[in-house]
């Protein structure tokens, strides 16, 4: 019996996925890797993260057009799921966004963090 869990995400771009887990400082491995879980089984991922939980690690496979986090959350003590998920995305967020923005000829003027981890971003653009 697999005690792996997906979540679906909205994460679609892999160069800003590895920018965010980057930023997070996780370390992570690409390829054909495999995570393992409960009892040592593994399943297949195209991004590996390992944990200090031995015998367990997060990982990211593409389903359809987006990514989904795969784990055996069950041993992983230090990572805690929602505010992986939350962390995760909210830098995905904002590196496909100024991504997105600089290509339309937008440079970043400031940011900062605000109250509750909210990140405000201010853009230019000489025209």
């Amino acid at each position: 019996m697999s005690h792996f869990t997906s979540i679906k995400t909205q994460i679609v771009e892999k160069e800003y996925l590895k920018q965010a887990l980057s930023d997070l400082g996780h370390a992570y491995q690409e390829g054909n890797v495999q995570i393992r879980g409960y009892q040592g089984i593994q399943t297949p991922v195209a991004i590996k993260i390992p944990t200090k939980n031995s015998g367990y690690e997060i990982g990211f496979r593409q389903l359809d057009n987006a990514y989904e986090i795969v784990a055996d959350w069950w041993g992983i003590r230090d990572i805690k799921q929602d505010q992986f998920l939350q962390q995760v995305s909210q830098l995905y967020a904002y590196h496909a966004a100024k991504a997105k923005l600089e290509e339309q000829g937008f440079s970043l003027a400031s940011e900062e963090t605000q109250e509750g981890d909210r990140l405000h971003l201010v853009l230019r653009r000489v025209v």
